[in-house]
């Protein structure tokens, strides 16, 4: 008789662990199955936490190379010493992995060690092991969109994965795709001392993000030394002894050229992982699998969540999805309000936004206001010495509820928190206008903008 659960969820990234833990504390009985050697997925093991902890590092070391001296510190002989660097990122990463592995214990999860393969409607085989479950999850993540004529190595032509782990700096680091991993990935490297070109096929960076903070952040970014070939396509990769030579030419069409690089970065976005899990399930045209308002798949007792199905691949997002699936299977009722789902580009100056862009409400023939407050008005910042950008916020012209928020500055993925609760509970520019700010804080920019939507901010 094989061992039987409540649920069992596949993946163990932040949507499935959450999930898991969520379901225990509920009092399922859970199993979570994971073919890697290390819980976490994706982000703990090769995305977010590792590539975070390298952005800290880069960060240090710029400071202390180019920044310090402002602040009247003068440091002599700076060296980068990367294998340290990079043997830091795996400390940080192996921490994390293992308080997952911790928190499963703690809750009593099963860690089911192996691949998952859903044979029949609750029945899923882990490497010739049989289970049951009243309900399985797929938490199966996604992997990197592939180029065709670029052949991926990770060693001269590399994905995020491979672009976590080079065992030098590059002298010209060439990026295929000019969003989040692809910018944050290229700050690391340019920090570090590489060149770097982003090639990014339309005319803007993060192009999901209001044009405004786009374009100043290609602004702020270009200053920093990093070179951009927007509108541009990459037509084929030849490798050398000396590096990679790629194709380019012009998005529209035009005459194709060369540019040469030590190592191609290739980021142009992710795609759902399906493959091989046995489930059956129905998929949408971009090969998401498809779900109801309750994440239920189009079999019976199997449901979807994370990058997986439709939204946002985020982390967060995941886990937001994860907890309300797990209160549904127990009863309750989970929900995720995916107007109140913030990003954030770790690049430095960060970019953060959440709810609508300004481009969105256009097209949705909503009438808005705009309230703008720069970071070089603001106390904390000039202290600080990171002045760049600006809080921008969009409400609602007629009852001045707050539809979309974006910044552009020091901790934006911080300060976005609060317009993220703002926006959750339907207050107006008026609400966070109104709310006392600790001065001096970079805070305070926030509650200014929010004072500008009405003209009348206080220190500009």
């Amino acid at each position: 008789m094989p061992d039987s659960f409540d649920v069992i969820i596949i993946g163990s990234g932040p949507g499935g662990y959450v999930c898991a833990i969520r379901a225990a504390q509920l009092g399922l009985k859970v199993a979570c199955v994971e073919k890697r050697a290390t819980l976490g997925g994706t982000c703990l093991n090769i995305g977010c936490i590792p590539s975070k902890a390298l952005l800290q590092s880069s960060e240090e070391f710029h400071h202390a190379t180019h920044k310090l001296k402002d602040h009247g510190v003068l440091v002599d002989g700076v060296k980068l010493d990367l294998a340290r660097m990079q043997a830091r990122k795996d400390e940080v990463v192996n921490a994390n992995v293992k308080g997952v592995e911790f928190l499963f214990r703690k809750n009593k999860v099963t860690w089911l060690k192996g691949t998952g393969r859903i044979t029949a409607p609750g029945k899923v085989d882990v490497d010739g092991t049989s289970y049951e479950a009243k309900h399985i999850v797929l938490a199966t993540g996604s992997e990197s969109v592939p180029l065709p004529g670029l052949d991926v190595d990770e060693k001269q032509i590399v994905t995020s994965t491979g672009g976590l782990e080079l065992d030098q700096v590059p002298g010209h680091l060439v990026v295929i795709g000019g969003g989040y991993i692809g910018l944050e990935l290229g700050s690391v490297w340019r920090r570090l001392g590489a060149d770097v070109t982003v090639v990014e096929f339309l005319d803007r960076i993060v192009p999901t993000m209001d044009t405004e903070i786009s374009k100043a952040l290609e602004r702020i970014l270009a200053r920093q030394g990093m070179k951009f070939r927007l509108g541009t396509k990459v037509t084929g990769a030849r490798k050398g002894n000396d590096g990679v030579t790629l194709t380019i030419e012009p998005a529209a069409g035009g005459t194709a050229e060369e540019l040469k690089a030590d190592v191609v970065l290739l980021s142009i976005g992710r795609r759902p992982y399906t493959n091989g899990t046995g489930a059956g399930v129905e998929l949408d045209e971009r090969g998401r699998i498809k779900t109801d308002a309750r994440y239920a798949t189009s079999v019976p007792g199997i449901y979807a969540i994370g990058d997986a199905i439709a939204g946002p691949m985020l982390a967060h997002k995941a886990e937001e999805e994860g907890v309300a699936v797990a209160e549904i299977l127990a009863g309750q009722a989970g929900h995720v309000n995916y107007a109140a789902i913030p990003g954030v580009v770790y690049t430095w100056p960060e970019v953060a936004a959440v709810g609508q862009t300004e481009e969105e409400l256009k097209a949705a023939g909503i009438a808005y206001n705009v309230g703008k407050f720069p970071f070089t008005a603001n106390g904390r910042a000039r202290a600080m010495g990171d002045t760049d950008g600006f809080v921008k916020l969009l409400a609602d012209k007629a009852t001045d509820r707050l539809l979309g928020a974006h910044i552009i500055g020091p901790d934006a993925g911080t300060l976005i928190a609060e317009l993220t609760t703002a926006i959750e509970f339907g207050a107006s520019a008026e609400d966070v206008a109104r709310t006392c700010h600790a001065h001096p804080t970079l805070e305070e920019a926030v509650k200014e903008a929010a004072l500008a939507v009405d003209g009348r901010a206080l220190h500009i």
